[in-house]
């Protein structure tokens, strides 16, 4: 059975910082690109970063020089860094992973940026 379970969400005043993780199981990890998107109240579901199987990023421009995304393949979890958080980093934030036909997602965890 495939898992990603998120952790490290909750409430932050603005300008504060938060890691988030995401733990995989049930998958090779290695292969899959592996990506942080966010869905705010209201809004669509939005890539926040990505990291390729081979070390490559890329991020929203909103999140830039902000976050940071990393993985570490041996305990198969992916994190993100979050730096300078702005109320309208509220969200909830979903870990995401991709590789060939597959595509899973985690049950997603909440952010909270007070102003």
């Amino acid at each position: 059975q495939v898992q990603l379970v998120e952790s490290g969400g909750g409430l932050v005043q603005a300008g504060g910082s938060l890691k988030l993780s995401c733990v995989a199981s049930g998958i090779s990890f290695t292969p899959y690109a592996m990506a942080w998107y966010r869905q705010a109240p209201g809004k669509q579901r939005e890539l926040v970063a990505r990291v390729t199987s081979g070390g490559s990023t890329n991020y929203a421009d909103s999140v830039k020089d902000r976050f940071t995304i990393s993985r570490d393949n041996a305990k198969k979890t992916v994190y993100l860094q979050m730096n300078s958080l702005k109320p309208e980093d509220t969200a909830v934030y979903y870990c995401n992973g991709q590789w060939l036909r597959f595509d899973y997602w985690g049950q997603g965890i909440q952010v909270t940026v007070s102003s």
